[in-house]
């Protein structure tokens, strides 16, 4: 008979890696649970330093800084998929790890991700991998242009990504890459990007959010609708597909599962139906869930927690139709505005300097009652 795992209680300390704006909002949903944090981070501005009660700064390879952060937490987490699998695992044998390491090897590669969520039979995007330029050659010749070829790992906000069109020279974009380990994706015509921000417990119990619709500019996501303008139909498909993932993976935490959706001719009816395809998983509190904040009974954040502590899940109910934008760079220069505005919910993730496209905060605004 397996040993249950231990509750975490309030009082108890949560380990955080990663000292960015999620993590600053995790801290904070964990603290109105009467929960502490240790946000370990390399960077010493890191965000959640400031409404954290410890944080080390260390490097992810620094075993002896990640033993003596082990040996003062409770439960350790996660705001970021690029923490190196190898930090996950030295602390996995010391503390719980949730999300476990596991998911990790499953999500920073995109090839592997891919050839999971095909094995669990969801549509992706056509892929294949690209090993060298001979590779890139032949699966382009395959699949065409115009495609995208990625790297398979660090990748996020457009970073780590060449757009190959007619004309574009192959061996000029796989060095632009740094000619390492790649995959070359099709190119996906679709209508809509959403996402499904949802959550599990460790007894397997699944809650979802409504399905999410995002608009991004350069990469980065500027803007979230909630509910997602698709069918009822198409959104069910949505939180299943989500659901398929979380229980192949065991997972335990918040995710968010990215979506493409598309208008495809409906075999033999002569009319157009929503179709999707998987893009990404984040094995994480994720940007599109901002609004939970404000917009939802229970946070993403504090969902999260409840996940990894093994409490059970919050309600994911709405309080109205939501607007989420992303204060990017210099618009967070706008707060005082924003702050007059009657209804809109201001937060500022505290960070040292803006830059373009830099998330510096947001803004979320129930523009509809239910």
């Amino acid at each position: 008979m397996t040993k249950p795992e231990p509750l975490i209680r309030p009082g108890a300390t949560i380990g955080i890696l990663g000292g960015g704006q999620l993590g600053r909002m995790l801290a904070m949903a964990a603290a109105r649970l009467g929960l502490t944090c240790h946000v370990f981070a390399p960077e010493a501005d890191s965000p959640a330093f400031a409404v954290s009660r410890r944080h080390s700064i260390a490097r992810y390879g620094d075993e002896a800084a990640l033993a003596a952060f082990a040996d003062c937490v409770d439960v350790v987490t996660y705001e970021f998929e690029n923490v190196p699998a190898a930090t996950a695992a030295f602390l996995d044998a010391r503390c719980a790890v949730r999300p476990g390491p596991a998911i990790l090897a499953a999500t920073q590669d995109r090839l592997a991700e891919k050839r999971f969520l095909a094995g669990l039979g969801l549509p992706t995007a056509w892929f294949a991998p690209v090993d060298d330029i001979g590779a890139l050659e032949r699966a382009v010749a395959q699949l065409g242009r115009p495609s995208i070829l990625k790297t398979r790992r660090m990748g996020y906000d457009g970073k780590g990504q060449a757009n190959l069109r007619d004309g574009s020279d192959l061996a000029q974009a796989f060095a632009s890459l740094g000619a390492q380990p790649s995959i070359l994706e099709g190119l996906v015509h679709f209508e809509r990007e959403i996402s499904v921000v949802a959550a599990r417990g460790m007894d397997g119990a699944f809650a979802a959010y409504d399905v999410c619709e995002n608009r991004h500019e350069n990469h980065v996501l500027a803007q979230t609708l909630v509910p997602a303008r698709i069918d009822p139909a198409t959104a069910a498909a949505a939180i299943g597909m989500a659901r398929k993932i979380t229980d192949a993976l065991d997972y335990v935490g918040v995710i968010a599962v990215e979506m493409f959706v598309s208008l495809e001719d409906a075999p033999g009816s002569g009319s157009l139906q929503e179709v999707l395809r998987v893009n990404e998983i984040a094995p994480r509190v994720h940007n599109s869930g901002h609004w939970t904040l404000d917009g939802a009974v229970t946070s993403q954040f504090e969902q999260h927690v409840r996940a990894i502590c093994g409490w059970p899940l919050g309600v994911t109910r709405r309080h109205g139709a939501i607007v989420m934008d992303n204060l990017l760079g210099d618009d967070a220069a706008r707060w005082r505005d924003i702050l007059e505005e009657d209804g809109a919910c201001l937060h500022l993730y505290g960070k040292s300097g803006a830059r373009p496209g830099r998330k510096m905060g947001h803004v979320t605004r129930v523009v509809r009652e239910i």
